[in-house]
């Protein structure tokens, strides 16, 4: 019955252990950087989803913005974000987990802009 027994435990990080000071510093830095509207996550259809609602939405609301996808997982650990795709709208999380129907991007938006 070796279910329960003594396992080898990984301890680890979100980006499989490659975490250090630099890194995560790097990170922090990257958040600063780039463009006003990002996509956290790791390239995959919903997150691919996420960001051509997202495209729509800043059409549908008139605004010219470049969209940066993220996918290193160090950056995406520095905004705290443990589930993907994530919304980022001027280094702040608007939200993750999910992806939003453009209707519900523009509602994010029209309440973070006002």
């Amino acid at each position: 019955m070796g279910l329960f027994g003594n396992k080898s435990e990984k301890k680890g990080c979100c980006c499989g252990g490659n975490c250090n000071a630099d890194i995560m510093a790097k990170a922090e830095t990257a958040k600063s950087e780039g463009a006003r509207v990002k996509i956290l996550g790791s390239g995959c259809a919903k997150c691919n989803q996420l960001e051509a609602n997202t495209r729509e939405a800043l059409v549908l609301m008139g605004i010219d913005t470049k969209i940066d996808h993220v996918t290193d997982f160090a950056q995406i650990a520095a905004y705290g974000v443990m589930s993907t795709p994530a919304l980022v709208f001027e280094g702040k999380v608007v939200s993750y987990g999910k992806v939003l129907k453009t209707d519900e991007v523009v509602a994010i938006l029209r309440k973070v802009t006002n």
